[in-house]
């Protein structure tokens, strides 16, 4: 499908025609989810792409539902005073952006207290919201489904954890297997007799019992939730880590050990200080990282990711058909991206097949960044000219996509900074550029100076730009321009070839068609 442009279809290859214009997906274009846990409330309103959704508004309030839950058999009276509070606020918000109704579910605080169906009814009678309460079961399953909103396809096993319960999921070819759920929760730890003996056993045998019932060949490992985010944010610090993006932030078994070791061995208030991780989840840490020492013994995962996503993202991925959760996210959103803010929506197209020729050898996965890359090319024109290669690298390193490791991220944030700067001397993100290898850090360079220059032919009338041959054994680049861009191959144009041809190697230039 990615040979030469004449064979490749209306339809641009794989990924199909966009589908955010479609009905079906401008349906989903905007959606408030509520999702009522044992620690905290949150709302979340997706907007944009519904395949790789933006966030168009996030709040959590730590209402502590489930504080001391564990003895008393009922919710917190403040936390469920809080609660409650947050959920009419959250109703007003959804009626004011015209999104209500809401979906909301509530998950192991509501559903096992003996106020829960009271609880409900409050909200039901003083906001008008059916909370819908699920099972631990469901709960895991929505968790994975939101791990293949960022990961279609993927392979592994999901671990959710909340305050008052933890889950496990399969997920195999894309698809949700089995959903097992436990009482590991660090909130509902901290309430078990016999101190730390008493808990290093619970939880070891609450461990044993959902692994019995596994996969035992994990290949990954990922984590969804927000003492998970925590531990996984104290590494990075530990390690310094220069990328501080959660979403498909990877770990080893090796470093993650490493990383429980400091949180015994380091005050709790310190941490949280180096960290900004809030109060009242950095209490719960110390026992989120004895359950996750636990289960990496019992599991031995060769890789370990954190999920940006999951029960909320789950609901969304729920409601989608089938035709759009087959699609790459990363193109989608990007498609979505050029659209909504390039200067000449669609360019991206034809800027690809332009370049493409210099990418022969490349595969699949790097011919996918290529072409996001391309759709992204123009959509920074707003920002001040001379940090343009600025805002390009920190908005696509930091942006909230699905579909992307962090070193596709810095792959992309070091194509679109050389699509509007010759040189990355002097950068402040030189950290970030250690993260690939020198190799994928040339074919960036190399990426950014043909987007760059493929940019001055964008004015041609019959929508041809030309074509480029490059033959890397002869050491030649040859540019054919089109009737359409003979006069629009000025001197500035010839310095941005010349460029390119030194990024290649100091390749010789051949210009036809003048």
């Amino acid at each position: 499908m990615d040979g030469s442009p004449s064979g490749e279809s209306d339809d641009w290859g794989p990924f199909g025609r966009p589908l955010f214009d479609d009905p079906k997906a401008r349906a989903l274009s905007r959606v408030g989810v509520v999702d009522v846990g044992s620690n905290s409330v949150r709302m979340v309103v997706f907007d944009g792409a519904a395949r790789s959704p933006a966030y168009f508004f996030n709040e959590k309030v730590m209402a502590g539902l489930g504080t001391g839950m564990a003895t008393t058999g009922k919710l917190n009276p403040e936390g469920r005073e809080r609660a409650l509070a947050a959920i009419k606020r959250f109703q007003i918000l959804a009626e004011t952006m015209g999104i209500a109704p809401l979906t909301a579910v509530a998950t192991a605080a509501v559903r096992e207290a003996e106020d829960g169906p009271a609880f409900r009814e409050d909200v039901w009678r003083e906001t008008g919201l059916r909370l819908w309460v699920i099972d631990g079961e469901e709960e895991a399953r929505l968790s994975a489904q939101g791990v293949l909103l960022g990961w279609p396809g993927a392979e592994g096993l999901v671990c959710d954890i909340g305050g008052s319960s933890m889950e496990l999921a399969e997920l195999k070819a894309g698809q949700v297997g089995r959903c097992l759920s436990s009482k590991l929760g660090p909130q509902r730890l901290k309430t078990v007799k016999g101190g730390k003996k008493g808990q290093k056993a619970a939880i070891k045998e609450g461990v044993k019992a959902l692994v019995a019932e596994m996969d035992r060949d994990c290949k990954r490992l990922f984590l969804v939730g927000g003492s998970w985010r925590a531990i996984a944010r104290i590494d990075m610090d530990r390690r310094g880590y220069p990328l501080t993006v959660l979403h498909e932030y990877r770990m080893s078994r090796k470093a993650l050990y490493r990383t429980i070791e400091h949180i015994q061995a380091t005050p709790v208030e310190e941490l949280r200080l180096r960290t900004g991780i809030g109060e009242s989840r950095m209490t719960l840490v110390p026992l989120a990282a004895q359950v996750l020492k636990e289960l990496l013994r019992a599991l031995k995962p060769n890789d370990i990711a954190v999920s940006g996503y999951g029960l909320r993202e789950g609901m969304l991925y729920q409601q989608m058909p089938q035709e759009l959760r087959d699609r790459d996210p990363l193109i989608e959103a990007c498609r979505f991206a050029e659209a909504k803010d390039a200067r000449i929506p669609g360019f991206g197209r034809r800027l690809y097949d332009f370049v493409r020729p210099l990418f022969s050898a490349r595969n699949a996965p790097e011919r996918r960044l290529i072409k996001a890359a391309c759709l992204l090319h123009d959509v920074s024109w707003r920002a001040h000219p001379d940090y343009r290669h600025e805002v390009c690298f920190d908005e696509v390193t930091r942006a909230n996509l699905g579909g992307m490791t962090h070193a596709d991220r810095i792959f992309l944030g070091v194509a679109l900074l050389h699509r509007y700067k010759n040189s990355r001397d002097g950068s402040p993100f030189k950290p970030l550029f250690d993260l690939i290898t020198e190799d994928q850090v040339r074919w960036a360079e190399i990426l950014g100076k043909a987007m760059r220059f493929g940019a001055m032919l964008t004015a041609s009338e019959d929508q041809a730009m030309g074509e480029l041959r490059y033959q890397s054994k002869l050491g030649k680049l040859e540019l054919r321009l089109a009737p359409g861009t003979r006069d629009l191959f000025g001197e500035v144009a010839e310095a941005r070839l010349t460029s390119l041809a030194t990024a290649l190697g100091g390749v010789e230039v051949v210009v036809k068609g003048r």
